[in-house]
């Protein structure tokens, strides 16, 4: 049953790694703490999204860039009772640019620059977890995480505006509990995960109307707080047959917590700010097929929200399908997957219309038992 287990959360892994609700790319999972015994395990994803509408007839080319999921996890058990991971991941990020025709990748300001509107976000995280069991299959896990955030931003149609941020590192919390059977393969498993709130140092520049000299360009520093949302995350799995799991996660995050709004911004009203929060589904049946192989499907759905968006994130819910498979040999197990994903259509803030968008995955994981 746990070769049916490694393949399902491979698939699980890639579920999450498609543009899920707001900037989410990793979905904070703890399935580590669940692996018997000493081990290692490194992930990859890799994501194509393709993101296109037009705002006034203009199209805006595919916005969304394609980009890179890494996970690193390492897990110790310190006694019978007694378990410690540490898990590195990039739990959010975006990473948007227009075609340089695309009316708001111009700045009115005659002779003002000709940049594209386009923004960028990274984060970094590093989690140290502890998970005590009790009797009766009960646990209860909690720890720290650092994260680090940076973004970068330009808007040229508001008065050619941008900003760039430093990279501060602050702290947050994991608290959680979970409850396993083993002999039916049944585990439940909730964990919390805190707000971190970020004081962003930035350099924010504008290239103002006139009186203003044409190419001039204001630089001007400023600071400003944004909060990463807090979250949480169920998981659940269970024996259904013979060699045969079906398993599962939702997961809540608070974006409508998530404000950035710099001092300077022409528009005097958020960059960034989000009107609902997102829960996101997933649904999956593993099956183990010999004693070196299982494989599984994964089937996942965000509703749409059905809010106006920002041109900056220009897709409302999901829908998607996943395959993948996992090898075992004498202390490693390799996983493998494949998803496609069907990005909800969205209108923004500026009228811009996006439809009939999508994107694939694809990840590889390896788990290696280390005694």
């Amino acid at each position: 049953m746990r070769y049916a287990l490694s393949s399902a959360l491979a698939l699980c892994a890639l579920t999450v790694a498609a543009q899920a609700g707001g900037l989410d790319r990793s979905g904070q999972g703890v399935n580590i703490l669940f692996e018997d015994g000493d081990v290692i395990q490194f992930r990859l994803g890799w994501t194509d999204p393709r993101v296109s509408g037009s705002l006034g007839g203009v199209p805006s080319g595919n916005v969304a860039n394609s980009f890179v999921t890494p996970h690193f996890a390492y897990k110790k058990a310190l006694t019978d009772r007694l378990d410690f991971a540490l898990i590195y991941d990039q739990p959010f990020g975006a990473d948007i640019t227009y075609d340089a025709a695309y009316p708001l990748s111009q700045n009115p300001v005659p002779g003002g620059r000709r940049d594209v509107l386009r923004a960028k976000a990274d984060t970094d995280a590093l989690t140290a977890l502890f998970r005590y069991r009790f009797d009766r299959g009960l646990s209860v896990i909690g720890g720290l995480r650092a994260q680090r955030a940076e973004a970068s931003v330009t808007v040229p149609a508001a008065a050619g505006y941008s900003v760039t941020t430093d990279s501060p590192v602050d702290f947050g919390y994991v608290v959680g509990v979970a409850w396993e059977r083993p002999d039916i393969a049944a585990r439940v498993a909730l964990t919390y995960n805190s707000a971190i709130d970020h004081t962003l140092e930035q350099s924010e520049s504008l290239n103002p109307p006139p009186p203003a000299p044409p190419g001039f360009v204001a630089t001007l520093p400023s600071s400003s707080t944004i909060s990463t949302p807090q979250s949480v995350n169920l998981d659940f799995q269970t024996g259904i047959a013979a060699d045969t799991l079906l398993f599962g996660s939702v997961r809540w995050v608070d974006w409508t917590a998530l404000v950035y709004n710099p001092p300077n911004y022409p528009p005097l009203s958020n960059l960034v700010d989000y009107d609902s929060d997102t829960v996101t589904y997933s649904l999956g049946l593993g099956r183990k097929f010999s004693e070196a192989f299982s494989g599984a499907v994964t089937l996942g759905y965000e509703r749409r929200s059905g809010d106006s968006l920002s041109d900056l994130g220009p897709t409302d819910g999901f829908w998607s399908i996943g395959l993948g498979g996992t090898y075992s040999l004498e202390q490693a197990k390799i996983s493998g997957g494949v998803r496609y994903t069907d990005l909800g259509d969205a209108t923004t803030n500026n009228g811009a219309r996006f439809t009939g968008n999508s994107a694939w995955s694809v990840g590889f994981q390896i788990t290696y038992a280390l005694n």
